[in-house]
Protein backbone atom coordinates (compact mmCIF):
# COMPACT_ATOMS: atom_id res chain seq x y z
CA UNK A 1 0.00 0.00 0.00
CA UNK A 2 1.32 3.05 -0.92
CA UNK A 3 2.02 5.51 2.03
CA UNK A 4 2.09 8.65 0.15
CA UNK A 5 -1.07 8.74 -1.60
CA UNK A 6 -4.98 7.68 -1.50
CA UNK A 7 -6.55 4.69 -2.17
CA UNK A 8 -8.72 7.18 -4.17
CA UNK A 9 -6.45 7.78 -6.96
CA UNK A 10 -5.55 4.03 -8.19
CA UNK A 11 -3.18 3.17 -10.52
CA UNK A 12 -2.21 -0.36 -12.26
CA UNK A 13 -0.85 -2.66 -9.87
CA UNK A 14 -2.77 -1.33 -6.62
CA UNK A 15 -5.05 -4.03 -4.66
CA UNK A 16 -8.14 -2.98 -3.11
CA UNK A 17 -10.86 -3.73 -1.30
CA UNK A 18 -14.10 -3.50 -2.91
CA UNK A 19 -17.12 -3.24 -1.36
CA UNK A 20 -20.30 -1.20 -0.13
CA UNK A 21 -18.57 2.03 0.26
CA UNK A 22 -17.35 2.13 -3.23
CA UNK A 23 -20.58 1.00 -4.22
CA UNK A 24 -23.93 -0.26 -3.60
CA UNK A 25 -23.56 -3.40 -5.70
CA UNK A 26 -20.74 -4.68 -3.27
CA UNK A 27 -23.03 -4.47 -0.19
CA UNK A 28 -24.12 -7.25 1.96
CA UNK A 29 -21.20 -9.35 1.70
CA UNK A 30 -20.70 -9.25 -2.18
CA UNK A 31 -17.49 -7.43 -1.58
CA UNK A 32 -14.13 -8.66 -2.63
CA UNK A 33 -10.43 -8.09 -3.01
CA UNK A 34 -9.45 -6.60 -6.40
CA UNK A 35 -5.96 -5.63 -8.39
CA UNK A 36 -6.13 -2.71 -10.74
CA UNK A 37 -4.84 -2.98 -14.30
CA UNK A 38 -6.48 -0.08 -16.17
CA UNK A 39 -8.15 3.33 -14.62
CA UNK A 40 -10.37 4.22 -17.55
CA UNK A 41 -9.56 8.46 -17.92
CA UNK A 42 -12.64 9.20 -19.51
CA UNK A 43 -15.01 11.61 -17.44
CA UNK A 44 -17.89 9.94 -15.94
CA UNK A 45 -19.74 11.00 -12.94
CA UNK A 46 -18.08 12.99 -9.86
CA UNK A 47 -16.01 11.29 -7.69
CA UNK A 48 -16.60 7.97 -9.84
CA UNK A 49 -14.37 5.60 -11.92
CA UNK A 50 -14.11 2.85 -14.08
CA UNK A 51 -11.62 0.29 -12.84
CA UNK A 52 -10.51 -2.84 -14.72
CA UNK A 53 -8.67 -5.86 -12.97
CA UNK A 54 -8.64 -8.67 -11.33
CA UNK A 55 -10.71 -10.18 -8.08
CA UNK A 56 -8.41 -11.77 -5.85
CA UNK A 57 -8.46 -15.19 -3.92
CA UNK A 58 -7.55 -14.60 -0.43
CA UNK A 59 -3.93 -16.15 -1.45
CA UNK A 60 -3.23 -13.03 -3.70
CA UNK A 61 -4.01 -15.25 -6.89
CA UNK A 62 -5.94 -13.80 -10.04
CA UNK A 63 -9.19 -15.20 -9.90
CA UNK A 64 -11.35 -13.53 -12.27
CA UNK A 65 -11.63 -10.27 -14.26
CA UNK A 66 -14.14 -7.85 -14.18
CA UNK A 67 -14.75 -3.89 -15.09
CA UNK A 68 -15.96 -2.05 -12.30
CA UNK A 69 -17.93 1.59 -11.46
CA UNK A 70 -17.19 2.64 -7.73
CA UNK A 71 -16.62 5.85 -5.41
CA UNK A 72 -13.51 6.65 -5.44
CA UNK A 73 -14.22 7.56 -1.69
CA UNK A 74 -14.67 4.16 -0.88
CA UNK A 75 -11.93 2.78 -2.58
CA UNK A 76 -9.22 1.09 1.18
CA UNK A 77 -6.06 -0.32 0.53
CA UNK A 78 -6.25 -4.22 0.76
CA UNK A 79 -4.34 -5.20 3.45
CA UNK A 80 -0.93 -7.14 2.26
CA UNK A 81 -2.05 -11.29 2.34
CA UNK A 82 -0.50 -13.73 4.58
CA UNK A 83 2.68 -15.54 1.95
CA UNK A 84 3.23 -19.20 1.94
CA UNK A 85 6.65 -20.39 2.46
Amino acid sequence: MPASRSPADPRPGDELIIDGRASVQFAAGRGFRFRVTTVDKRWTYQDWVWLSGYVLAPDGEARERREIFVQRDGLRWAPTPPRHR
